[in-house]
């Protein structure tokens, strides 16, 4: 079961958001897992805004469940604003079994001081 969160991309600042993953009130040992999370300007769109992986160091996964998200000052720079579009994040268990848990909304604001 995936949960609907909307983000906000401030362009040329740091984005970093954490979550936590627990089922039935407890912590989702995530240490054996992957994660992967995409954000395109639409469902079909074929090109990514951002594309993120555990495996490039922009999502950490820890074993109390803990999943934080990190998008560099350099790439939401690049990032065109005002924007909007869709994510969702996706963690893989060592058997592979996929888990959609987030999706939603992006609001991308654009940046001032440059």
């Amino acid at each position: 079961m995936s949960f609907n969160y909307n983000l906000t991309i401030d362009q040329g600042a740091t984005f970093s958001k954490t979550f936590t993953y627990k089922s039935g009130g407890n912590a989702v040992d995530l240490s054996t897992h992957t994660a992967r999370m995409m954000v395109r300007s639409s469902y079909d769109a074929s090109s990514t805004l951002v594309s993120l992986t555990s495996a490039g160091g922009d999502i950490t996964l820890a074993s109390n469940g803990v999943i934080v998200v990190t998008i560099s000052a350099t790439a939401t720079a690049a990032l065109a604003a005002p924007n909007s579009g869709v994510y969702d994040l996706e963690i893989v268990a060592s058997d592979g079994t996929v888990t959609r848990l987030l999706q939603g909304n992006v609001s991308i604001t654009p940046e001032v001081t440059k």
